[in-house]
């Protein structure tokens, strides 16, 4: 198991042949990220992949490859299941600025998106590998895309039970236009 401690990594550490580092992060590591930071979208997860870190003068090339399983809810029905999740990652570390807050102002480009900044002479690899979970994470996760939801009416999970909501009552704002007569 990849602790906190084996993802601090002190730049001096690393060979000019570069440093791989096996991940390994299993529930602890995702309890332990969902304690700090209760807003999580996803219960627990297990993680495996490498990071192969690479000195170029002052800049730092981070080249990773994660995958594994994510324990996530449903947007339709919020039931949860476990989806598989991968990603392949560049991102160059280089030294930073002394004032980010300049920085922060200006619009970013293109290229600017895999550039990131570090200081000191620690890399801190958690904070890489929680943005590449971030990532990896649909933006409506779904347990099947013939989901069908809950009831609008009373909450029943349309995928494993039958609704007795009547079919006829809408409750849309609009279902008045339907009666004018123009």
């Amino acid at each position: 198991m990849t602790t906190k401690k084996t993802l601090q990594i002190n730049l001096k550490t690393i060979p000019e042949t570069g440093l791989a580092v096996g991940i390994d992060l299993g529930p602890e590591w995702f309890a332990r990220w969902h304690e700090e930071d209760p807003g999580l979208e996803f219960a627990g997860a297990r993680i495996t992949g490498n990071v192969h870190l690479s000195k170029h003068g002052y800049d730092i090339l981070v080249r990773g490859s994660l995958s594994g399983q994510l324990e996530l809810a449903c947007g339709r029905c919020l039931e949860p299941f476990s989806a598989p999740a991968a990603i392949d990652f560049d991102l160059l570390l280089v030294p930073g600025p002394v004032h980010a807050t300049a920085a922060a102002k200006e619009e970013l480009s293109p290229d600017d998106l895999d550039l990131d900044y570090y200081t000191g002479e620690i890399v801190d690899l958690e904070s890489l590998l929680r943005e590449q979970i971030i990532l990896m994470l649909p933006l409506k996760p779904l347990c099947d895309e013939a989901c069908k939801g809950l009831c609008f009416h009373c909450g029943a999970n349309l995928k494993s039970e039958t609704c007795t909501c009547p079919t006829d009552v809408v409750n849309s704002p609009f279902a008045q236009l339907a009666k004018l007569k123009i």
